[in-house]
């Protein structure tokens, strides 16, 4: 959403000139998988480089992950699809985002002409902040020590972020850990990195309507095949039309009643009582509160759901269910 008197969030993918509105901006440069507390040390000295100098603030970034064109396939486990990546810096407060499609035609360029074509001719950059560990261009030949020589030739700025060090009890912060803890169910782990909620956003689609006709209707989700968070179920917070609900999540093969196993995000949303099919929501992770289990009926996994609502609504200071 855009505050009052800012302009609006400006996203362009692949343009072959600067976009309107951010002709000579500072760019932060990354792959910003996870836009995390790493991350975000990168964008707020983008922004603040840029009100010192007038210009907008941007950030620059790719779709797909070069890791999975390399691959051929999607192997990564995105932390941030471009949905909740665009969001997170929407959310940051830059005043726009460029995506970059990763192709073969951008992994030919050399580091030399990633500088010259993408960032001089296409984008006209006044300045760019980039992590200590960002690479780019063919055969990683690109460097942070490069991007300070090359700046002063072609007449743009060039600063370089170290790396934040730990997010408190020792955490270093980095994408590998974050996918750790969501592996392991810890989100409260996760969302200290992150510097905010595990989140996933995704469109509601039609399910067997199963969990209605026990008492619990759910949206249903379908996540990136990538995606190894945990089976387990959760105590949630989701975004619907602008609106925020407190409710609980189970995410996993279902072994109760699935037939395919096929995993699957499902989720309650307590006080809502509307058609979702169709509509994106927004699903934030706040705690886990057990692993996926298998019962031996319908009865049984009915009251472990009201178990789990009644403990969702405990975690998350929902009025109890009258």
């Amino acid at each position: 959403m855009t505050s009052p008197g800012k302009s609006a969030f400006i996203v362009a993918t692949d343009p072959p000139t600067p976009p309107q509105g951010l002709a000579g901006a500072v760019y932060a440069i990354g792959n910003f998988d996870g836009a995390h507390l790493g991350h975000r040390a990168v964008i707020e000295r983008t922004r603040r480089l840029a009100r010192e100098l007038g210009a907008a603030s941007a950030a620059l970034t790719f779709e797909p992950h070069p890791v999975d064109f390399f691959s051929g396939r999607p192997v990564v486990f995105r932390l941030t699809p471009k949905a909740v990546k665009e969001q997170a810096l929407r959310e940051f407060g830059l005043d726009g985002a460029v995506f970059l499609t990763f192709d073969a035609r951008l992994a030919s360029l050399t580091a030399e002409e990633f500088v010259r074509r993408v960032l001089v001719e296409r984008l006209a950059v006044r300045a760019i902040v980039v992590g200590w560990d960002f690479h780019f261009g063919k055969g990683r030949g690109g460097s942070p020590a490069f991007l300070q020589e090359a700046g002063p030739r072609y007449g743009f700025i060039v600063d370089v972020i170290e790396k934040v060090a730990s997010a408190g009890a020792g955490e270093a912060v980095s994408s590998t850990a974050i996918r750790r803890a969501l592996e392991a169910g810890d989100v409260a782990a996760a969302a200290r990195l992150l510097g905010r909620d595990y989140s996933v956003i995704g469109e509601v689609i039609r399910g067997e309507q199963l969990g209605r006709t026990l008492g619990t209707p759910t949206a249903n989700i379908a996540l990136e095949a990538t995606n190894r968070l945990a089976f387990g179920v959760y105590a949630v917070r989701a975004e619907v039309d602008g609106r925020r609900y407190a409710g609980v999540a189970s995410f996993g093969a279902r072994p109760t009643v699935a037939r395919d196993g096929a995993p699957l995000l499902e989720v309650h949303l307590f006080e809502f009582d509307d058609d979702l099919y169709g509509k994106t929501i927004q699903v934030d992770f706040i705690e886990r509160l057990r692993g996926e289990e298998k019962f031996s009926g319908l009865p049984e996994l009915v009251a472990a759901m009201e178990r789990d609502k009644s403990a969702a609504r405990g975690i998350l200071g929902a009025p109890a269910r009258g």
